[in-house]
């Protein structure tokens, strides 16, 4: 692990929640004199009281580690603040419907910004049994691929992970879709709205 939680955060979370040195103390089992001292930077909380720790300050161990507490404000769910995160160590693809605090292999991911397809990242879509059929004239080698396809609505998602070897071609159902995602292992994350998907 080559992140900790540090004294400040600790103390900034507890006065976010309104909480005294004594009362904290009190949820871990530990003495007030210790969170003084997680606090002031003389020392840290065992690699055991993280969990009970969060769990006082009612956050989630993410949260902890990166001293933010994640709210949702993202209340009407609102598409264009759709988010997409991408693990650089084992691929995963994870599309959110707001910002989000995502951990993959032990690393806090960035969201992505799409970008505008290119000519060599341009899809072909048609229409093949009431489906959008999507397709890249794109290499998919181990190093570089297309990782997967997904097709974002107003009422949903579609998410396809695609491999090295196979095709980069899927279908999905053409209700509603507002936006199409794919992601290139060497070149990064691409987006087209749904109007463009059929000429």
């Amino acid at each position: 692990m080559d992140r900790y939680v540090t004294g400040a955060v600790i103390r900034k979370l507890r006065e976010q929640k309104g909480m005294t040195q004594d009362e904290l103390a009190g949820k871990l089992f530990v003495s007030s004199k210790a969170v003084s001292k997680w606090e002031t930077g003389q020392g840290l909380p065992d690699i055991t009281l993280l969990e009970p720790l969060a769990r006082a300050l009612d956050i989630s161990m993410i949260e902890l580690f990166s001293g933010e507490n994640v709210q949702n404000n993202n209340r009407n769910a609102n598409i264009l603040r759709s988010k997409c995160y991408v693990c650089p160590v084992c691929g995963n693809g994870i599309l959110a419907l707001g910002e989000a605090v995502i951990s993959c292999c032990g690393i806090t991911l960035p969201p992505l910004e799409p970008e505008k397809p290119d000519e060599e990242h341009l899809p072909e879509v048609s229409i093949v049994e009431e489906e959008y059929f999507v397709s890249l004239p794109h290499p998919m080698e181990k190093d570089h691929f297309i990782t997967f396809m997904a097709a974002l609505s107003d009422d949903g998602m579609q998410f396809v992970k695609l491999y090295p070897e196979g095709n980069a071609e899927t279908r999905f159902k053409i209700s509603r879709v507002k936006w199409l995602y794919w992601y290139c292992s060497r070149h990064g994350l691409f987006r087209m709205h749904g109007r463009s998907l059929i000429k």
